[in-house]
């Protein structure tokens, strides 16, 4: 089992860039999938790019050449890195890892506004 710790989050203008961490503390962090989500107020949670264990990668179309997922399996991190930056990417975003189930991080909150 894994416990995940989100950090980088805040406030950056339109067009800003931002790089999410997820801290993963467990055993086995290199045969979990993983994957960054977001929800946004009054919004459900949505998925906005996953990284399996074999390093394959997907993203939400509305992201897709603006963000760039990453793991390092030494280091048990995930990263997001976010470029150009819009309000709707305003949310909390949360870590998750998933292998024979599924752990969260509690979540940190990025918001974009001038």
């Amino acid at each position: 089992q894994l416990q995940l710790v989100e950090s980088g989050g805040g406030l950056v203008q339109p067009g800003g860039s931002l790089r999410l961490s997820c801290t993963a503390s467990g055993i086995g962090f290199n045969l979990y999938d993983m994957g960054w989500y977001r929800q946004a107020p009054e919004s459900e949670r949505e998925l906005v790019a996953q990284i399996d264990h074999a390093g394959n990668t997907k993203y939400l179309d509305s992201v897709k050449g603006r963000f760039s997922i990453s793991r390092d399996n030494v280091k048990n991190m995930m990263y997001l890195q976010m470029n150009s930056l819009k309000p709707g990417d305003t949310a909390v975003y949360y870590c998750r890892a998933s292998w024979r189930a599924a752990y969260w991080g509690q979540g940190t909150e990025v918001t974009v506004s001038s």
